[in-house]
């Protein structure tokens, strides 16, 4: 049921496709007609320069296009079924636990993409600078990655199996 990306593919459920697909056919169609009519009557109220509305409305049609491009991204490298995995190796779809250097809490997450939403645990992105770190390794392995600070951490590979959902 995860949704992950492997060599410039992005695994996703069905559920998840149909999901993303809906989202991208509103926000391509109606949404854009929306924005447009909501641009439209604020640049009739005149002087654009302190025309909040009008700022208001380009701005959202600004995020609006940044998501139908992300989406359509996703979309487009799209493979609906399940990222191959193997049992004790790190990958895109594995529910994996590690202990961070220094810390004797271990913490469990599904390895996937954030579009893989609602799932009862936190979702680490395999392209995010733990995901690539950890991607591949074995049990009792460990990884080091930089922090956004600069800062390196290290984490051990405690376990990884298969996310079996909710």
């Amino acid at each position: 049921m995860a949704v992950s990306q492997n060599e410039n593919v992005t695994w996703l459920t069905q559920e998840a496709y149909d999901r993303l697909k809906k989202e991208y056919e509103e926000l391509s169609g109606p949404g854009r007609i929306e924005i447009a009519k909501k641009i439209e009557a604020a640049r009739e109220e005149g002087d654009l320069r302190e025309n909040g509305g009008y700022h208001a409305a380009k701005d959202e049609q600004g995020k609006m296009e940044a998501r139908i491009f992300h989406l359509r991204q996703i979309l487009d490298s799209a493979k609906v079924g399940e990222a191959p995995r193997t049992e004790g190796v790190v990958g895109p779809g594995m529910t994996v636990t590690v202990r961070f250097d220094g810390d004797e809490e271990e913490v469990t997450f599904l390895l996937a993409s954030r579009e893989e939403s609602g799932s009862p645990i936190d979702v680490y992105s395999p392209n995010s600078p733990l995901g690539s770190a950890i991607n591949g390794k074995k049990l009792g392995e460990k990884a080091t990655y930089t922090l956004p600070n600069g800062r390196q951490n290290t984490v051990e590979i405690l376990e990884a199996v298969p996310y079996v959902g909710n």
